[in-house]
This record gives structure tokens, sequence and C-alpha cells, in this order.
């Protein structure tokens, strides 16, 4: 795609639908001219060189890249035009496109009723997830793996609901024995499985943890910001195949989130919550005296915490799906090269001598560590933190890596000949998302071997 030439044919499409009103003069304090525009854009490029190269697969560092061009071709489109999806009059086409792709979602889940809608973020839908399972468990708390993500506690203590950490076993997943035991105690209402954690990317087995949370009655929300478009593999052939059972399972859950501005190719910020029951609607009742007037049909915001939201997400996210449908022979294409950029990264780490694999990938996450001489904890973490600085610093040959913070004793189920002579210990953490990493990966470990001296 030429964007140049998309953006250019965006604005001309909604000039075109401008002209198709009567005409007026634009107010005299909006003016501003060519001269003063020219010396600002050029102080504001200057500061946007102030970045990371997201764009470029020597960034493995956060879960971070660019948009597609047909992404920000819809996006800036809608943009100009700037409806906001909380109410139909608001945005009656964008409405339109968003009902469309969360229906696109919620087909990918396996969903066969659905209500939902997107949101500014992950953190926010499952804000809203949670504050559902409060309306109908009161009084009862909210399970979620050790390794889930922070939002979770941080949204119980929001919300005023109990939040409880559960243990996780060897490879980072939520340990059913514990969760089993847990819920035996009667006060806990809703359990959370991470499909995708941000630090290692693992995934929960949320086909176990639904048959333990049905045997006592509790609900199932599935946290799958980060790796819920990965459900797009589940079962396929090949070396980026996923074991379909935790991601089938999903079907049969209360709720899931998705962030499509991490793997869907969209911009900041899309995410989407999505409710097995339509039902669950009714808990969001509100009063609004001034909106929902134009239309019967379900405005948004009738379904929806948030106020205000961008229908340019919505525009930006439909016109992606019109190409690169959230099915395996779309979106899952993409997907598909980064897993195997990860599968093959851990096959170089297995084999070298300088860096050892932390544990091997489920999604795109690949986290390792320096050997070390002596092999013990506070070595790999001040070796780590080498390695990253001296990595990004390097103006000839850059390469961005994140860290990872791991405790000593889920360091040593994994590794316990080391010596645990720090409480915690930062390891490496590289995210594959962007497919060009697939041939990058060797590149990639040899910057990287070459930090590790």
């Amino acid at each position: 795609m030429d964007l140049r030439d998309w953006l250019g044919r965006a604005v001309s499409a909604v000039e075109d639908w401008e002209a198709g009103f009567a005409p007026f003069e634009h107010h005299s304090s909006l003016r501003v001219s060519e001269e003063r525009f020219a010396a600002a854009f050029g102080t504001f490029a200057d500061r946007l060189r102030d970045n990371y190269p997201y764009f470029h697969p020597s960034y493995a560092g956060q879960m971070l890249k660019p948009p597609h061009p047909a992404a920000v071709a819809g996006y800036l489109a809608a943009m100009l035009i700037n409806p906001n999806n909380h109410a139909l009059d608001g945005g009656p086409a964008t409405s339109a496109m968003e009902k469309e792709v969360v229906a696109q979602l919620a087909a990918m889940f396996g969903f066969r009723t659905h209500l939902g809608h997107l949101t500014s973020s992950g953190t926010i839908a499952n804000l809203e997830a949670l504050y559902v399972a409060r309306e109908l468990h009161p009084g009862r708390g909210v399970a979620y793996s050790a390794d889930a993500h922070y939002t979770h506690a941080r949204m119980c203590g929001v919300l005023g609901v109990p939040g409880t950490a559960v243990e996780v076993d060897e490879a980072g997943r939520l340990d059913l024995g514990a969760l089993d035991a847990l819920l035996a105690g009667g006060r806990i209402g809703t359990v959370v499985a991470t499909a995708g954690t941000t630090g290692l990317g693992a995934i929960d087995p949320v086909d176990g943890v639904l048959a333990v949370a049905r045997r006592h009655g509790v609900r199932v929300h599935v946290d799958a910001a980060y790796g819920g478009f990965f459900t797009l593999l589940a079962g396929a052939e090949g070396p980026a195949g996923l074991d379909p059972a935790p991601w089938r399972a999903i079907a049969d859950c209360d709720s899931v989130v998705v962030d499509p501005h991490k793997h869907g190719l969209q911009p900041y910020g899309c995410g989407a919550v999505l409710f097995a029951d339509p039902a669950v609607g009714r808990l969001y009742s509100h009063d609004s005296p001034y909106t929902y007037f134009t239309s019967d049909e379900l405005h948004l915001g009738e379904i929806s915490l948030e106020c205000s939201r961008a229908g340019a997400a919505a525009a930006a996210l439909w016109l992606t799906f019109q190409l690169l449908p959230p099915r395996p022979d779309g979106l899952g294409r993409v997907l598909a090269a980064g897993r195997r950029a990860a599968l093959d990264w851990s096959e170089l780490l297995a084999a070298s001598g300088r860096l050892r694999l932390y544990q091997r990938p489920e999604l795109d996450i690949v986290c390792y560590f320096p050997a070390t001489a002596p092999a013990s904890l506070a070595a790999i973490d001040q070796a780590s933190a080498r390695m990253l600085a001296d990595g990004m610093k390097d103006p000839a040959h850059p390469v961005y890596l994140s860290t990872l913070t791991v405790e000593a004793d889920a360091f040593a189920r994994r590794y316990p000949g080391f010596a645990a002579d720090a409480g915690r210990a930062r390891i490496l953490r590289s995210v594959l998302m962007k497919p060009e990493s697939e041939d990058y990966v060797a590149q990639l470990h040899a910057r990287v071997e070459d930090l590790a001296g």
C-alpha cells in the first residue's frame, strides 16, 4: 500500500462528503498562517524523533509496533469527521461498523450469543468485565493467577472487590489444584483465566479452569488482551499451531477481553470486551436525558461504562478486517509469523553457549538470560541490565530488548542449580509481534550473543 497516496484519498473522501452540505465560512479564531504552522510542525517533527524504532525488527522490547496502513487510512478519514460512538446520533456509520467488528470478534472466540463493544484499552475492558462480575455476585471476590496482569488487582481495588492471586505452575500458568482449593471456600464469584500473560506469554489452561469453576458455581472471565488473536492458530498445522483445548474453551466462558491495538494491527487505543449472555446489558442501565434520542436501536453507550469513545477506532478496525479478517487465512497468517519467530529463536537459545532459554515460548514472547560465572541470580540480574543498556545505546547496531523481573523461587523451578543469592532477578525478554521478526531472528540472536560477551 502507498500510504501517502491513501492518506490523501482519505482526506479527499471526507472533503467530497462535506461538499454535499451548504457552504459556510470557518471562523477566523481557528485560522493560523502557513508560516506559523510550518514552524510548529517542524518542532513537532523533531520531537517525534525521540522515539525508539518500533517499526523495525531490531526493536524487540515492549508490545509495540505501528498499525497497519489500512488502519491508519481508516482512522484518519473517520477522525476528520470525529464521530463519537457513545450514541447513534454521534456516530451512526461508525457505530454500525463497531457492531460488525464486535460480532466478528465474538465469532472468532466461538460465542453463540454475545453483547460487547470496543473500549479505549484492555484495562478498561477488564474493568467492565469485573464490574459485571461484582454486580452478578455481590460480596464475592475475584481470583486470578499470580502472573496475571496487575490491572486485575488494581481494578478489584477500584471496585471494592476482594482480589486473590492464585499460585502458578512451573510454566507460569494458573495452578488448577490451588484454584480448586480456593474455590472450595465459597468466597470467589469469578475466576480470571489469562490467555497469554504479558510477562512470559503463558496460556492458562482455560479448559481446566472452566471445569473447576463450574464445579463450584463460579463464573469465568478470560483476559485475552494480549493473546486473544492467537485463537486463530488453535489446532493449526505446522509449527505455529497451538493446542486447541484452552482456546476452544473460551466459547463456554462468561466473558473475554481482547486488544485489537496489539495483534489486531490497530493504533492505540482499541480494546474490546464481550459477554456471552446479552442479558448483562441490564447492569449498564442509566439515565441520559440528552442522548439516545435519534433511534430506538441499541446505542453503544447503553452497554458501556465509558461515555465518549472514538468512532475512528471502530472505523480503522472495520477497514482492516475487510482486508485481513480475523480468520486463520487472514490475520492468522500474521500471528503465525511471530510465533514461528519465537520458536526459531528458542532453538537458537537452547543451542547457545552464551545465553540460556528461560522457558519455551507459547506465543511470540521469548524470555532468556545470559550465561554467567558465577551462575547466580545477582550475576544474571547485573548482566541483563548491562546488556539492555548496551544494546540500546550502540549507535551502529542498536537492538532494543526489555527485562522481566522473576522471583527466586520461580527461577529455581526452572534452574534449580543456580545460586539464589538474591530474592529476584531481571532476565531478558523479547516480543516478536512484528511478522518481519521471522526473517530477522538470526540477526537478533547474533547481536544479543555479542552483548552477552
